[in-house]
């Protein structure tokens, strides 16, 4: 997921895409302890969802 691309989404749909990266964050977490087929996810799951807070807090500082 690029910025530019989160720049483009209304403020709702950064909040539901929020939500769905969280939820996938905590299933990884819950699936890592049978040993997780793709450990890269956790930190692209992580920048993801960092990226969305920036968005945000950039929209509400102007």
């Amino acid at each position: 997921m690029k910025l530019k691309d989160l720049q483009g989404l209304s403020k709702e749909e950064l909040k539901t895409k929020l939500n769905e990266l969280d939820k996938q964050l905590m299933e990884l977490g819950f699936k890592r302890r049978s040993g997780v087929e793709k450990p890269h996810r956790f930190k692209q799951l992580k920048k993801d969802i960092a990226r969305i807070h920036t968005v945000i807090n950039q929209r509400t500082r102007s």
